[in-house]
């Protein structure tokens, strides 16, 4: 609590604060006009920032008031703040949809069952809230925001930032903008005016001051209302006279900590116990405090008997002065006293109700190492990791290791810290955990597990080849022991590999893979590591039976394994040329991802089917799975690479566009060393320069990467220089790019290897082998959904045969892809088709973007749009784009202005993406 003055929504605690109250009221009037509003109110300690949440509470009428209160001593306890937020609507869970009901029990501790995504209870507490609001206004008040438990803080921070169209409020105080609330609207708090700051001390000094002390006074404390109330206390006005010691910004606060030290001091000793006991406590709870009393021998009547100097209130709740209060009570008390209150308390606590809690008051209460403490408090750790409190379950497990004698388990505590909080994203305690482990004698399981931390964090701060180098040394060590992890450490290490775009790197992971002892009863990952392994050393022909064999049973992985591998295990599919089962494949990896609430890991997994569609010709689906991605990264803070778009926008033959993405992935991915970018952004500028039949360009494009035994990016450019490079009249560099492509394709017999490999050999070829081959091309790539490919094929056919001389012939082929093209959405092949056409003496109208009446929509109202056509509920939509089923309804209701229609059915008739139509030549 920061209050001060008369009471915290006193005349005194508001002097001199209209302006505050103003911003805040506004947020009242803003909740009643139904939108919603979020503030951040920081100022230091005393400053009156509670004095303010409690104007807002109080003038909240016909608004529903939400509380919770950050406290120090509970910040390593997960989701606590959250649980004290929302347990006044706990009876609405059962309305959430199932995933979100169940994310929230367990981390209530309502319910068991496997930890879920964070991302996934932020939007189960989004909907939660939306819900109350739904029948009143909702004001959701967070004191002290600063103590925050960390998963509650990230929680409340995504939710602040999804809100738009609910009758929601946050507003929480701070001393200090942290991390999880940076960006969000904030209501800086500064000193009092002079004047306002003189009448406040004038309304605590009884005897008449001095102008020159009082000014002084009122300079040293920069008009801090509570240093202003509380400092003077207890001093005569000669006292007063030589100023409270040229107090500076950093000293401050401790002098007011100093003067409730001075005033707990003259206390008896067992009313300071009871201090003591009530500080320890993060609850709150007035019947904890009591039981602890007892237990120390103390009777809360008799220790209260005079009084706390009101520095303490025993009501319905447990609650200082000021947190100053608390924080000096408990810093200056005698460490042994600590240690007996938190012992006190951990018997006092219930082992069923809050076994975490307990666990952490014996460890407070501990000095030696004890492992009964050590275990109690590994056991926490499974509990709110279970919950999804990973940075509380990393903190749990750093005190069971200081707790622990024996080096071994002590190792393997903080092992295990180690890893959670790399789950946390927290690579600084990951590092400073390594250190530790470091200095004492590892077993080699315990050293492989610290090299593999050791290269995720590498990799995470920027450093690929360095990651993998200690990825592979991790590996090796842990092949004796666990084979298992040596082999997932190896596929992480391959896909690192990729990603770094270094040959090299590639062929020394691939070799040390060769070297492990063959499995005996391969797995769906153990197929997957062998096949790019071979692929990589001995070539596709000697990988293809394995990887055919990986490619058929990963559409059987666990939901856990699509969790871990699924950015891998795409490798599989592209590799042996399946474009049906790439797309089967995406699309299952995409449900499982989100059903299983992972929303986290879903920007990769929608980018990738992202891929798939745009393969196909589908450009409003992948348009629609670029946004969902887009939004997901938004809300969870995980920025994805833009490769899809990049696809996309390149097919689509928008240059501007794809041309300024193109410089910004290369400059992003050169500044993070990833080579895998620079050959997206490659393989994009090829295809749109040959789109746009700008041979020299697009021919540099395809050749500004570096080429890797990958079964990506690195594969799919090799067609694009293919065509540029035969058009450029640069048939070695075109036969060197078609040997490596049929390296790819050769040992596969799927259309799509066999069509898009015909189509580059026919463009090397003559007379009636060139036709043959086209021939072939637009057969195979016919029988599958593969249209941009198969427009392809009839443009270079029909282009062929127009040089031939055979216009009627070259007409028919350029007319399909035309048509093909202009209904797909591919403007520059469209336009290089018509060149085309016209060349052959036909008469073709232009056919130019028609504005329709969807353009008008935003990115979002379109994504929204597609997902009525496609059937999908509001709160269905809600789920996938991170917002509440009410902002969803708020969007449609512009949807439906903005296209003219009054009903979901007329809006799924509608077309809500611009179609060539025709125009006059």
């Amino acid at each position: 609590m920061d209050g001060h003055g008369s009471g915290p929504g006193g005349s005194v605690g508001l002097l001199g604060r209209d302006a505050e109250c103003a911003r805040l009221d506004e947020v009242i009037a803003a909740l009643r006009a139904g939108e919603s509003r979020v503030l951040v109110v920081r100022g230091a300690p005393g400053i009156g920032k509670s004095a303010l949440l409690h104007h807002v509470e109080s003038t909240a009428t016909g608004v529903r008031v939400l509380r919770a209160t950050g406290v120090e001593s509970e910040m390593e306890l997960a989701f606590a703040a959250l649980h004290q937020l929302c347990s006044p609507l706990l009876d609405r869970l059962e309305g959430l949809p199932a995933p979100q009901r169940e994310a929230l029990e367990a981390v209530f501790g309502l319910r068991g069952g496997t930890s879920p995504d964070q991302f996934l209870v932020g939007l189960a507490v989004l909907s939660l809230l939306s819900s109350a609001s739904e029948e009143e206004p909702l004001l959701c008040v967070l004191d002290d925001a600063h103590w925050l438990d960390r998963a509650s803080a990230q929680i409340l921070g995504f939710v602040a930032r999804r809100l738009l169209a609910e009758s929601i409020g946050l507003v929480f105080a701070v001393r200090r903008t942290e991390p999880e609330l940076r960006g969000l609207p904030e209501l800086e708090i500064t000193g009092l005016s002079d004047v306002d700051a003189r009448v406040l001390l004038g309304s605590v000094t009884n005897a008449r001051l001095d102008q020159h002390i009082r000014d002084r006074i009122v300079a040293e404390t920069r008009g801090n209302p509570l240093a202003l109330l509380e400092l003077p206390r207890g001093l005569t006005a000669t006292q007063m006279a030589g100023g409270l010691g040229l107090l500076n910004a950093d000293t401050l606060f401790g002098q007011i900590e100093e003067s409730f030290l001075n005033r707990i001091r003259a206390l008896p000793e067992q009313t300071r116990l009871v201090l003591l006991v009530a500080a320890a406590e993060p609850v709150g709870d007035p019947v904890l405090v009591r039981r602890a009393a007892e237990r120390l021998d103390i009777t809360l009547s008799t220790a209260l008997a005079g009084g706390t100097d009101g520095l303490l209130t025993l009501d319905e709740r447990v609650t200082f002065r000021h947190p100053l209060v608390r924080s000096a009570v408990y810093w200056a008390a005698d460490p042994e006293d600590r240690r007996a209150v938190h012992l006190a308390l951990a018997d006092a606590t219930d082992l069923r109700t809050a076994p975490d809690r307990r666990a952490w008051h014996l460890a407070s209460a501990t000095v030696d190492p004890d492992e009964s403490v050590a275990l109690e408090l590994e056991r926490s750790a499974v509990h709110v990791r279970t919950r999804g409190g990973m940075a509380a379950a990393a903190a749990f497990l750093q005190r069971s290791a200081t707790l622990t004698a024996e080096p071994s388990p002590r190792a393997d505590r903080m092992l295990a810290a180690a890893e959670a909080s790399l789950r946390a994203g927290e690579l600084g305690d990951v590092g400073r955990l390594l250190s530790a482990v470091g200095a004492g004698p590892l077993d080699s399981l315990q050293s492989g597990r610290a090299g593999v931390l050791g290269g995720q964090v590498a990799f995470a701060s920027g450093d690929g080849a360095g990651a993998i180098t200690m990825l592979r040394d991790a590996a090796r060590r842990l092949a004796p022991s666990d084979q298992r992890m040596a082999r997932e450490t190896y596929l992480t290490a391959w896909g690192m590999a990729v990603s770094v775009a270094d040959q090299d790197i590639l062929l020394a992971v691939s070799r040390d893979v060769r070297q492990l002892s063959p499995v005996d009863d391969p797995g769906p990952l153990d197929l997957l590591l062998d096949g790019c392994a071979l692929l990589v050393t001995d070539g596709r022909a000697a990988a293809a039976t394995t990887l055919r064999r990986a490619a058929e049973v990963l559409t059987e992985i666990t939901v856990d394994e699509v969790l871990r591998w699924g950015w891998v295990a795409t490798g599989a599919s592209s590799a042996v040329w399946d474009d049906a089962g790439m797309r089967a494949l995406f699309t299952r990896q995409v449900q499982v991802v989100r059903d299983a609430g992972a929303l986290g890991e879903l920007p990769y997994h929608v980018a990738t089917l992202g891929y798939a569609l745009a393969w196909s010709g589908d450009f409003e689906g992948s348009a629609a799975t670029i946004a969902e991605g887009e939004a997901a990264a938004a809300a969870t803070g995980r920025p994805m690479p833009p490769y899809t778009a990049l696809r996309l926008l390149s097919l689509q033959g928008r240059e501007l566009e794809t041309t300024e993405l193109i410089g910004a992935t290369v400059q992003g991915s050169a500044a993070a060393g990833l080579g895998m970018g620079i050959t997206a952004a490659a393989w994009a500028g090829a295809v749109l320069y040959n789109g746009l039949a700008r041979y020299p360009e697009a021919l540099r494009a395809s050749q500004g990467a570096t080429h890797l035994s990958e079964p990506w990016l690195s594969t799919w450019l090799l067609p694009e220089l293919v065509e540029a490079a035969t058009r450029m009249g640069e048939p070695d560099i075109a036969g060197d790019a078609l040997d490596r492509l049929v390296e790819a394709t050769g040992p596969f017999s799927t259309d799509f290897a066999a069509g898009v490999e015909a189509r580059s050999r026919a463009l090397l070829a003559d007379g009636p082998e060139a036709e043959h081959l086209y021939r072939v091309a637009v057969g195979r790539l016919g029988r599958t959904t593969l249209r941009p490919e198969l427009a392809r094929a009839h443009l270079l056919y029909g282009e062929w045969l127009r040089r031939e001389r055979r216009r009627v012939d070259a007409r028919a082929q350029l007319r399909t892809a035309y048509d093909m093209f202009v209904s797909i959405g591919m403007a520059a092949f469209a336009e290089r088709a018509r060149r085309e056409l016209l060349a052959t003496g036909e008469t073709v109208r232009r056919r130019t973007v028609a504005v329709s009446p969807g353009e008008e929509l935003t990115a979002q109202e379109r994504q929204i749009a597609l997902l009525v056509r496609d059937g999908l509920s509001n709160p269905e939509i809600g789920t996938r784009l991170f917002l509440s089923p009410r902002t969803i309804e708020w969007h449609l209701r512009k949807i439906f202005s903005k296209l003219g229609v009054s009903s979901r059915r007329e809006l799924r008739d509608a077309r809500h993406q611009g179609a060539y139509e025709s125009a006059p030549d």
